[in-house]
């Protein structure tokens, strides 16, 4: 059988961590960025963990 390849637009989305969990990137952080609060912008610098019903597509397309 062939393998199966891994979802390229999945895999520059999503990171797995060590215990398994999925991680994204919020959104809002690309441009227009002088008119949202420091604070804001600060937020959305971190990296949250998706939703459960995501996460599950998510896993899927990247192959775990």
């Amino acid at each position: 059988m062939p393998k199966n390849k891994t979802h390229s637009g999945a895999k520059k989305r999503f990171r797995v961590t060590g215990s398994g969990k999925l991680m994204r990137e919020r959104t809002n952080k690309r441009h227009l960025l002088e008119g949202k609060a420091s604070k804001r912008v600060r937020r959305l610098a971190l990296d949250v963990e998706m939703a459960p019903g995501d996460a599950k597509k998510a896993k899927k397309l990247l192959g775990r």
